[in-house]
């Protein structure tokens, strides 16, 4: 079913998606508890949830392509967050593995998460958030990434 109202064309839904993530992203990042940037949180969740996952796994979680995930793996060891291992079975493959400060860093991710969130549905019902939550996942399916990405 496809919003054809007039109402539906005049919210400029691209532009309000673009500066509210721009001004969440460098919100969260200028905070001075926030020890890690969102990027290197959103991998941090992804191994908290299984740690040792091979680079690919975790690129394709956080929607990134094979330069963006070796990017963020780079930046993220760099700050001692995370290890790269070689896989034991692929010698050509990694698989990343959170450090002790990569858990500390984890766990207080978490806790602004949970900060950031409260925030963001603030003034609003949990019905309204399901409907949001429902429309920003669809735009993973109706753009998904290319072959290429």
């Amino acid at each position: 079913m496809r919003n054809k109202s007039a109402a539906g064309t005049r919210h400029r839904l691209v532009y309000l998606l673009s500066v509210a993530q721009r001004r969440l992203q460098r919100w969260m990042a200028a905070r001075p508890e926030s020890e890690v940037t969102p990027a290197q949180a959103g991998l941090l969740f992804i191994l908290g949830k299984q740690d040792g996952v091979l680079m690919g796994e975790a690129g394709a979680a956080l929607d990134l392509g094979p330069a963006g995930i070796s990017g963020l793996v780079d930046r993220t060891a760099a700050a001692r967050l995370i290890e790269r291992r070689a896989d034991r079975e692929d010698g050509r493959a990694w698989r990343i593995w959170l450090t002790p400060k990569g858990r500390t860093a984890l766990a207080q991710a978490k806790a602004n998460a949970a900060e950031v969130n409260a925030a963001l549905t603030e003034g609003f019902t949990s019905a309204e958030i399901d409907i949001v939550a429902r429309w920003l996942t669809s735009i993973q399916d109706k753009f998904p990434r290319g072959a290429d990405e």
